[in-house]
């Protein structure tokens, strides 16, 4: 059994690349991992993502997903808030049934709940300076995972900006559903958070394993059997008692481990083509993040190539056909020949939507 470490927050990229140059946060940050400061000081010489100088700015439909993401800063202190204090009596399977059917109504193609274990949590946390370095202690019970699914047209033509703005698109989605059951839960007198994109004290796809949404693939990103890796996750926590679900095993590990598409279609290499553990016992599917996200600030999008390119977020009708790819190499080359008469080397679509054009 392979144990992950709990990740500090500040290691992120998302909070290395905004550390402002020759602040406290950023003095502090490198005076401890110096080793980090050349890549990361290259990153701040180049234009932010969806910005006026990278390789795919258009001034009238960058700003539709950078709307969305101004927007979900603005609503994060929204994420926590006051506890009715009259608790509403009820048994863990009412309360389960009323959060999954919010979700659902609100437009949720997943949800699933897991207990809360530290290896969810983040250790400190690092994303803005007024809370860089605070220590993340989460004392709630449970943890409920949903996703919104992104749109798959939009999603082919990554890495261009119709790709982002239906991952902005999604963030924004999930952010709702967990505003909602984070106020519906707190109204019952029980605390609730939400965590969302740039406000997050806990990860999303450890939980969402768990709560049995889909499995860690070779793109290091949560993968469903029915939507591939195509969905944005959002994650509220909570005391309110609930059922657990359980987790899934639709085979990926085997399927991954002879497909390849994701790491052989990185533009940047970023992804590892070895077997998911190798000889060491060490976890090999995990992303060069420096060299990813240097291609983000690049094209001025978050590329998505490895949602697209992956036979699981194509609605493939040979995986609808098996119900497991585990130890089943027959199945794998089915959806692989499938994917191949269909789409050749990687799906693309090319263009904007008309609504964009």
């Amino acid at each position: 059994m392979i144990s992950l470490e709990r990740i500090d927050e500040r290691d992120t990229m998302f909070a290395r690349a905004h550390y402002k140059k020759d602040s406290t946060v950023y003095k502090d940050y490198y005076a401890k991992n110096p080793e980090k400061k050349d890549i990361d000081d290259s990153f701040r010489t180049r234009p932010e993502l969806l910005e006026e100088g990278t390789t795919t700015y258009n001034k009238l439909n960058s700003p539709i997903a950078g709307s969305a993401f101004a927007f979900l800063r603005d609503i994060k202190d929204l994420c926590e808030g006051e506890v009715s204090p009259i608790k509403i009596d009820g048994d863990s399977k009412t309360f389960t049934k009323k959060i999954k059917g919010i979700a659902s109504l609100y437009g949720a193609c997943m949800i699933g709940i897991t207990k809360l274990e530290k290896k969810h949590i983040y250790t400190h946390r690092g994303r803005s300076e007024e809370d860089y370095g605070q220590e993340v202690n989460l004392d709630h019970k449970f943890a409920i995972a949903f996703a919104c699914e992104m749109d798959l047209d939009m999603v082919n033509r990554a890495p261009m900006i119709s790709e982002v703005i239906a991952t902005s698109k999604s963030y924004v989605d999930v952010a709702i559903i967990g505003m909602v059951i984070s106020y519906y839960i707190r109204s019952l007198g029980y605390e609730a958070r939400n965590h969302v994109d740039a406000n997050y004290l806990v990860i999303p796809a450890l939980i969402a394993e768990d709560a049995g949404l889909g499995q860690l693939g070779r793109n290091a990103i949560l993968t469903n059997k029915d939507y591939g890796s195509r969905f944005k996750l959002g994650v509220v926590t909570t005391n309110l008692p609930l059922d657990i679900d359980k987790k899934i095993d639709f085979g990926l590990e085997d399927f991954c481990k002879v497909c390849k598409k994701c790491a052989l279609t990185c533009p940047t290499q970023s992804l590892s083509r070895e077997n998911k553990i190798n000889k060491d016992n060490k976890y090999n599917w995990t992303v060069d993040v420096e060299t990813c996200y240097e291609k983000w600030r690049y094209l001025g999008t978050d590329c998505g190539m490895c949602i697209s390119v992956c036979p699981f977020s194509q609605n493939l009708e040979s995986i609808k056909k098996y119900s497991s790819f585990k130890k089943n190499g027959v199945a794998i080359q089915d959806v692989l020949d499938e994917y191949k008469r269909k789409f050749g080397t990687r799906v693309f679509v090319p263009g904007n939507p008309p609504w964009l054009r």
